[in-house]
């Protein structure tokens, strides 16, 4: 029987685990803060579940065009976090017990590579949070030990007026003037989130748009909805100073201007989880930022040693990071396996509306290294979208110009991490604008903008 040793418990370590018991192994996994790890306890279910209660708010707001009376309602922010600390650690229960009932041991504390004790064994050392360090021999190991958030010298986090997203919870009431540094996708949805909420919020953004990774028809869709909303939003600008003053905290940008809140959310990145692993004793390979390095099927440099999720900075996405771990144990234990593919890896950013992509992006067909046709529909023309007063947003689709294959769609719309799916499916399995097209959606439906669009393309084929 194999001997695996898992280090790290969120969604890479935790499926990881959940694969090698099915296969048979002798499975330890080793979680400091709790089953789930960041991704549940702090990270992705948290803010998802905060970003819940804002889109409320948000729906109970746009009642009000509706035709509904919606008048003085407020956020209780004490509810709010203490729900979404419920949530969290009803979830990082639920795992446990998952990870329980399959026969993985399930260690809390630490644990480091110490290397091999032979050509095909590698020694661990793990540190219990309650009992005496002891030593395992594994044939494997997988390191998924995640990421932090970034810290930046003159901007440190005090947990009460500057502080990462990890720390957001913990606040007694709901910030009266918040500035979110940093426009990626974490500050754009806290952003996103608290303004749904009632707080005045600022956004410092170091590029020209916020959301400078993503569509930019899509970024720019988003900060216009953020606008119109009454956010600020400060382009061009670098914070070189955060600091908590008085009663407030004082953001000073590059340009010279100061920048004054009630509280600083800082949103500037993360970096990998790797010190106090060992990774220099054991000869495991670094790259660009620390992240550990490692193939398309998590391998990293030395044999038997695999890593997965945000630790290796492979589109540092959950679903991805579960994959990459699940591939890493089918690998080991002899199973057939496909390697990680990243070109039908659906992302979403859960601000409000949400914006979902996937396949070929707009910059691939500008800049020619994706030959495609498109066609982009807005969802003011959306008979359910006018329904329920959702117009802000679009339905956008890439085709090969010639077979009509679907190589991409971007959606900005509510819900578009559900509405994304059929365009991932269309990708994974090959399917052209035309099968798309013949497939009957609900009317009125968000959906039936993708069977529009697909139909729209499937007219220039015959053209």
């Amino acid at each position: 029987m194999s001997r695996i040793v898992i280090v790290g418990g969120g969604p890479a370590g935790y499926e990881a685990a959940l694969v090698a018991a099915q296969l048979d192994a002798d499975v330890t996994l080793v979680e400091d803060t709790g089953a789930g790890g960041a991704c549940v306890l702090s990270d992705c279910v948290p803010s998802k579940t905060f970003i819940a209660s804002s889109t409320a708010m948000t729906s109970i707001q746009r009642a009000e065009g509706l035709g509904v009376m919606a008048e003085n309602i407020t956020v209780d922010a004490g509810a709010v976090h203490d729900r979404v600390k419920l949530l969290a650690l009803q979830q990082s229960a639920d795992i446990c017990a998952k990870l329980l009932k399959v026969g993985v041991e399930y260690v809390t504390g630490r644990a480091k590579l110490l290397g091999r004790s032979g050509d095909f064994s590698h020694r661990v050392h793990i540190v219990p949070s309650a009992g005496e360090p002891y030593e395992v021999e594994a044939d494997v190991v997988l390191l998924a030990t995640g990421a932090s958030p970034r810290i930046l010298r003159d901007a440190r986090p005090d947990g009460r007026r500057v502080l990462t997203w990890r720390q957001v919870y913990d606040l007694e009431t709901l910030p009266e003037k918040l500035i979110v540094v940093g426009s990626g996708v974490t500050g754009a949805e806290f952003a996103s989130a608290y303004l749904a909420m009632g707080v005045d919020v600022t956004l410092v953004s170091s590029r020209e748009h916020v959301l400078p990774h993503e569509d930019v028809d899509a970024a720019q869709a988003i900060e216009s909805v953020f606008a119109e909303r009454g956010m600020t939003i400060i382009p061009n600008a670098r914070a070189m100073r955060v600091a908590a003053e008085g009663d407030g905290v004082v953001v000073a940008l590059a340009d010279g201007r100061e920048l004054t809140g009630s509280h600083a959310l800082m949103t500037v990145g993360s970096v990998p989880n790797t010190a106090g692993l060992g990774l220099s004793e054991a000869g495991v390979a670094l790259g660009p930022g620390g992240f550990i390095t490692t193939d398309r099927v998590s391998r990293t440099n030395v044999n038997g040693v695999y890593a997965a999720g945000d630790v290796t900075g492979v589109h540092m996405l959950a679903s991805v990071a579960a994959m990459q771990g699940r591939i890493a144990m089918w690998h080991a234990l002899g199973e057939a396996v496909k390697p990680l593919q990243l070109q039908t890896v659906a992302a979403n950013v859960f601000t409000n509306p949400e914006l979902a992509t996937v396949g070929a992006t707009q910059a691939d067909v500008d800049s020619g290294r994706v030959p495609a046709r498109t066609v982009t529909l807005p969802l003011e023309g959306n008979a359910r979208a006018k329904m329920s007063g959702h117009v802000d947003g679009f339905v956008k689709l890439f085709c090969r110009p010639a077979s009509g294959l679907v190589v991409g769609g971007v959606i900005v719309a509510p819900k578009a991490s559900e509405l994304i799916l059929p365009v991932s499916l269309a990708i994974e399995h090959h399917l052209t604008v035309a099968q798309l097209a013949q497939t009957i959606t609900i009317y009125p439906s968000f959906s039936g903008s993708l069977a529009e669009a697909a139909r729209q393309l499937m007219q220039h084929e015959f053209h």
